[in-house]
């Protein structure tokens, strides 16, 4: 039988009140105390600490606390990955974010959904699709990226703006839901 945890990472359907996934939530829950109070230490120590709990941390890659994931194992930060204060990312699956790309303020990379079933919500399923990111990105303050979006290379998320699908590689973004803008 396999447990929650290999669910979750596949993305399938899982219960996160399993005790395996509370001990890995607890453990990212203890590191972000701590990188939480970190403002004030130098950027090369808290990309050490970054490199504690994420997948993977690129050179130069940097992240203003406050910051919050579900576990952090499963983000992967690119070379020179910038993200500023008060970011979210929901990461009970893959979320992957490649060099040169600037996060704003307040955005939020939501990989965890939840079922369209009532009967599968009441019984406490949970499920993730993957967020992928691409290199040299911009995304403004406060825009929310959903379960299972690409952002191609190069693209331009609007701030404010609600990515429900992919976006194109050097394609801008704007609105609820996220639309390419249109020429003045």
């Amino acid at each position: 039988m396999r447990s929650e945890k290999s669910k979750m990472l596949a993305g399938e359907p899982y219960l996160p009140g399993d005790p395996e996934l509370a001990a890995d939530r607890a453990r990212a829950h203890g590191w972000m105390d701590r990188y939480n109070r970190s403002l004030a230490a130098t950027s090369e120590a808290r990309r050490a600490m970054l490199a504690e709990l994420l997948a993977a941390v690129g050179d130069g890659a940097a992240v203003r606390p406050p910051f919050h994931c579900d576990y952090g194992y499963n983000i992967t930060l690119g070379r020179g990955v910038f993200l500023n204060f008060n970011c979210v990312i929901l990461d009970v699956v893959a979320v992957e974010i490649g060099d040169g790309t600037q996060i704003g303020p307040g955005v939020q990379i939501l990989a965890a959904d939840h079922p369209r079933d009532a009967a599968q919500r009441r019984a406490g399923l949970e499920s993730g699709r993957p967020v992928r990111i691409g290199r040299n990105v911009w995304i403004g303050g406060g825009a929310l990226i959903l379960p299972g979006v690409t952002v191609g290379d190069d693209a331009i998320v609007g701030a404010g703006a609600v990515v429900t699908r992919d976006v194109a590689a050097g394609a801008t973004v704007v609105g609820n839901p996220a639309r390419p803008r249109t020429a003045p």
